[in-house]
């Protein structure tokens, strides 16, 4: 698995899988949440499969998929409320981990400095200035 840690309650990663949800649950984390919608791409682990899974850990789980880029108010909203909501340490995933760390962005726009938002992705591997420059103009 490819975890990236954006904070110490926040973890993004590429797509999981079933059989990694007792590592998952081993290394610490209480819930995973779900950015990609089902069906995206072919052979891709469906969410009722690893909710069902990380139940079984012990895990609490959450969907808000979002696909094509477009993170409407409501899914940010929604994931702001996961994150407040959730025990973590929480591990979230889409396909590479890119929408849940631009989630994660908008969510805290805000209530965290843009510079830390930026520096903690850009650790991760992911770029949101865009979207945090874009955030500003408005």
């Amino acid at each position: 698995m490819d975890l990236r840690q954006l904070t110490d309650r926040f973890t993004v990663s590429p797509q999981i899988d079933v059989a990694h949800l007792h590592e998952i649950a081993g290394a610490g984390f209480r819930s995973i949440l779900c950015n990609r919608p089902d069906g995206e791409e072919p052979g891709q682990c469906d969410y009722d499969s690893i909710a069902e899974a990380a139940r079984a850990e012990g895990l609490e789980v959450c969907w808000i998929p979002v696909s094509g880029g477009v993170f409407s108010p409501q899914a940010i909203e929604e994931f702001r409320t996961a994150l407040a909501e959730m025990p973590g340490p929480i591990l979230a995933y889409c396909r590479s981990g890119t929408r849940c760390t631009m989630l994660w962005a908008l969510s805290q726009h805000g209530v965290m400095a843009d510079q830390e938002i930026a520096l903690r992705a850009a650790k991760a591997g992911y770029d949101v200035s865009g979207l945090l420059s874009r955030l500003r103009t408005r």
